[in-house]
Order: structure tokens, then C-alpha cells, then sequence
């Protein structure tokens, strides 16, 4: 499992979560940050400095946020 950004963060892009990953697993897109779910050891420190609470464990996430999911993994072109 791993942990999956929404859309509170769309357009907001702090980066605080970038620089509590320890793996470097976010990544900065266009128009949001994503998380390489190949590398995030769910730890959950993005989780916890998240300005905006955008960042959820993927069995986690909102039901209406459940786009986000397949979104962060075709980003990574993970297959589910």
C-alpha cells in the first residue's frame, strides 16, 4: 500500500511533503505532487505536514477521491 495525493492539492504545491519523504518518492507534476508508489515505504510523514490534508493511504482515500488513485498511477505508469 501505498499513500495517494487529491485534489486539495491541485494547484496548491507547497512541497512540504517533498521534504519530510525520506525515499524522495513525491514527485512534482503539472498540476499537483504524486507519489511513486515503488517507492513510498508508507511511513506517513507527508501525511502529517500536508497543508491542505490531501494525502491519504490508498485503502484510505475518500470514495469521491478515488480517481486519484488510478491518477497518481498512471503518472508512474504502475499497473494496478
Amino acid at each position: 500500500m501505498a499513500f495517494v495525493i487529491t485534489s486539495p492539492c491541485l494547484g496548491e504545491k507547497s512541497g512540504d511533503c517533498t521534504d519530510a519523504c525520506p525515499v524522495d518518492a513525491i514527485h512534482e507534476g503539472d498540476d499537483q505532487y504524486y507519489i511513486d508508489p515503488d517507492l513510498c515505504i508508507d511511513c506517513g510523514a507527508c501525511e502529517a505536514v500536508c497543508p491542505v490534508a490531501a494525502i491519504f493511504a490508498e485503502d484510505s482515500v475518500p470514495e469521491h477521491e478515488q480517481e486519484f488513485i488510478v491518477k497518481n498511477r498512471l503518472f508512474f505508469r504502475t499497473p494496478a
